[in-house]
């Protein structure tokens, strides 16, 4: 195995996904949460992101080709998405746990598009395409597998911070997480639009 690829893509990965970022916004969806349904969020996030990512690594050109979507339009389909979680973060409508399944925190938009979102589907691409054998193909792979072990490592003990921040703590930390998820949301969206500019300059 190329420890030299793995160190790389892991880096990369690591950075995209930003475990340290992503924490307040977990901790702001899954707050009102018991401990177990927040640690099963944690694990159904990671599970989905890591298959999503797995997916688009082996035949993302292909699905992508096939369904005559370009990597842009994925980028503003996902900022979109994201806008719509932070207005609820924003106005509230997420305080009440009852209303809400852990699946569905866990599947969207934890597992996708913030664990499993375009950067880290665009990056996992374009390494599988500079790979070259198995050696190549085996590291990228565990570096993958490791990326999202140290996320649910990050995730599964952030619980003890949720007991430190008491429910008005959570208030404040949700609304501050809807403003940095609508700020991702709209460079998503931003960088969408500038590769499509791009694009179409570039074939004209």
């Amino acid at each position: 195995m190329d420890l030299k690829l793995f160190g790389e893509v892991f880096v990369t990965l690591l950075v995209i996904v930003d475990p340290p970022g992503m924490m307040p916004i977990f901790l702001a969806l899954t707050g009102p949460l018991s401990a177990r349904e927040r640690n099963r969020a944690a694990w159904q996030a990671v599970a989905l992101a890591l298959g999503v990512i797995v997916i688009f690594a082996v035949a993302g050109q292909t699905l992508l080709a096939y369904l005559h979507v370009d990597l842009p339009a994925l980028q503003a389909a996902g900022g979109l998405l994201l806008i719509l979680v932070a207005l609820e973060l924003l106005t509230g409508k997420t305080d009440d746990p009852t209303k809400q399944a852990t699946a569905n925190i866990a599947l969207v938009p934890l597992g996708t598009p913030l664990l499993a979102g375009p950067g880290a589907i665009v990056a996992t691409m374009l390494f599988v395409q500079q790979g070259d054998g198995p050696a190549d193909f085996s590291a990228i792979a565990a570096a993958i597998v490791a990326v999202m072990l140290t996320v649910w490592i990050v995730l599964r003990f952030s619980g003890g911070i949720v007991k430190v921040l008491r429910p008005g703590g959570i208030e404040v930390l949700t609304r501050i997480a809807g403003l940095l998820l609508a700020a991702i949301a709209v460079q998503l969206i931003a960088d969408a639009i500038a590769a499509f500019v791009a694009q179409y300059n570039g074939a004209g």
